[in-house]
């Protein structure tokens, strides 16, 4: 059978805008257990206009962590337009990000002291055996956090 798309794609990262890259790069880094793999800055015309954001000046630092990637973006120029508020789940478009964990609570715990927030409400556990939360970073991205049930 033929293959109905001309070249290979693959998914290389998923893009997140910050407010305090310092404070992201503590929350990924000491409470997710990412690695820094690389930073740049630009200002090249280029760079704001595949963001859609004209006269960008961005720092960009790329997260690794078991074949996963986050490329964290920091806008020096306009700056960040920061939302009031976390956009519900049943919105379209991008709702979390979703990790499976060894130890739930362990994962909570690193996750707090990283800077980031338990959504305590959303603690569940299904009739699979497994249990999961959600969590979100210093700027309100949704983390799925799935534990395993005993086999």
């Amino acid at each position: 059978m033929d293959d109905p798309f001309p070249t290979t794609a693959r998914l290389t990262h998923i893009g997140l805008c910050v407010a305090d890259l310092e404070r992201s790069l503590r929350f990924y880094v000491d409470g997710m257990g990412f690695e820094e793999i690389g930073r740049m800055s630009t200002d090249e015309p280029d760079s704001g206009k595949i963001l859609e954001v004209p006269d960008a000046a961005v720092e960009l630092v790329y997260l690794a962590r078991d074949g996963f990637r986050i490329e964290l973006i920091d806008f020096a120029r306009p700056g960040v337009d920061t939302p009031a508020q976390r956009r519900p789940v049943n919105q379209v478009g991008l709702t979390h990000l979703a990790f499976r964990v060894d130890d739930l609570d362990a994962w909570c715990e690193r996750i707090r002291g990283a800077g980031g927030t338990i959504l305590d409400h959303t603690a569940s556990r299904f009739r699979t055996g497994n249990r999961g939360i959600m969590v979100v970073d210093p700027d309100g991205t949704r983390l799925e956090l799935i534990e395993r049930g005993q086999d």
